[in-house]
């Protein structure tokens, strides 16, 4: 069944109202008629079974069948510090991560990203990854729609990143960084997953194609980020997020 998002001002005592480039899809690229079943979701968590019911030019009517509440939410808001990747790879990452729980994604440019945005450019592409995080949601049942934050600087990154309850951050070198005799760095990394609680929240940077440079590792862990390995194996920027999100939807889901 297709699945819409409203705002919630547009949801009233019987009928929901749907505005914008969605009445379009609606009409003339599903062809929808009267009578058809629609899901609406009010990104709070609340859906809507409807009928469509009526229409003008600009607006679609449906009558609300059905009233219920989603919990296809993590108990935890998971912010993904994704430092910007080389060609559409942002895009993949972007809709796997709303996939997986994520709550926000904040690209991030990092001295090592090849990837430079200006403001022009920046715009266009949030633009995009914001109508993809919204097809990902719609597709995996969420009851909100993750937002693309504007990008920032490492530095701004980790600044965002002080506020939230943990920060994660996989590294290549974890195994020096975590070599303090309490057991590998994967048991560690194990341990510090298990501690992460229900309602906590959760910041995990991903560097780019070549990595995080020393100096921003130095200053990740010098703001409190945990470094975490993520196996023997090298991963792939497009490959490292969703792993760690994986994790953490398997751990957090109740």
């Amino acid at each position: 069944m297709h699945h819409f998002f409203v705002e919630p001002d547009q949801v009233h005592t019987d009928e929901v109202v749907i505005l914008g480039t969605d009445v379009n899809h609606i009409r003339n690229v599903l062809r929808m008629r009267a009578g058809e079943e629609i899901v609406i979701s009010d990104g709070y968590g609340n859906e809507y079974g409807c009928r469509i019911d009526r229409w003008t030019e600009d607006t679609i009517y449906a009558a609300i069948q059905e009233r219920r509440r989603v919990k296809a939410e993590l108990s935890s808001r998971i912010i993904l510090f994704q430092c910007l990747p080389k060609g559409d790879k942002m895009e993949l990452i972007i809709q796997k991560a709303v996939e997986l729980g994520a709550w926000a994604i904040v690209p991030v440019a990092s001295r090592r990203c090849v990837v430079k945005l200006d403001a022009k450019r920046e715009a266009g592409k949030r633009k995009r990854w914001q109508a993809i995080a919204e097809s990902a949601a719609k597709q995996s049942g969420r009851a909100v729609i993750p937002e693309i934050l504007p990008a920032l600087d490492f530095a701004g990154a980790l600044l965002q990143a002080k506020e939230l309850d943990v920060c994660l951050f996989p590294y290549e070198c974890a195994d020096e960084l975590l070599a303090d005799g309490i057991g590998s760095a994967m048991t560690q990394t194990k341990e510090m997953i298990r501690k992460i609680s229900s309602g906590q929240s959760v910041g995990i940077f991903i560097g780019p194609e070549g990595g995080f440079d020393k100096e921003e590792a130095e200053a990740a862990l010098k703001m409190g980020a945990s470094p975490i390995s993520l196996g023997k194996r090298i991963l792939r920027t497009e490959t490292a997020g969703l792993c760690i999100l994986s994790v953490l939807m398997f751990h957090l889901e109740e």
